[in-house]
């Protein structure tokens, strides 16, 4: 097996993972990808210089430039989310049903608020499928009134 051949197989091989790539995007391929690819075509064109310290050289001159351009690229495509977490604090104010009685004093009473379940208590006995806001929150427990208070 020669050097040109050995190019081919490069090139071969980069092309293969830059399909598989764009199969399955993540840029985790493209960047090795990139650099056989490339070495493959540095082979292919110049074969005599394949085998020599040209080629590591050409390797990091690619990579460095190919890491830097695919980790713009991913930032841009994907750029960080706000963190999705609810926090007791930012409930003041919602709206939740009563899925276990709540009791003065006690935080074994339950509240749902959108589709997920908070320990609360109240000033008052509330009842389950009573609708309640929330008035005040410490950590991940709730403190709730009932929405229409009966005189």
């Amino acid at each position: 097996m020669d050097e040109g051949s050995i190019g081919l197989i490069l090139i071969i091989l980069g092309i293969a993972m830059l399909i598989s790539e764009a199969a399955s995007p993540g840029f985790f391929i493209a960047i090795p990808a990139t650099v056989i690819l490339i070495l493959g075509i540095v082979g292919v064109i110049a074969p005599d210089v394949f085998f020599t310290w040209v080629s590591p050289v050409i390797a990091v001159v690619v990579g460095i430039p190919m890491t830097v351009v695919t980790i713009l690229l991913y930032q841009k495509l994907a750029p960080p989310e706000k963190p999705t977490t609810t926090v007791g604090t930012s409930l003041v104010g919602r709206t939740g049903t009563v899925s276990k009685i709540i009791k003065p004093k006690e935080i074994s009473g339950k509240v749902t608020v959108e589709q997920q379940k908070w320990s609360a208590t109240a000033k008052e006995i509330i009842p389950v499928g009573e609708e309640v806001v929330i008035v005040g929150s410490k950590g991940v427990h709730v403190t709730v009134e009932r929405i229409n208070k009966e005189e």
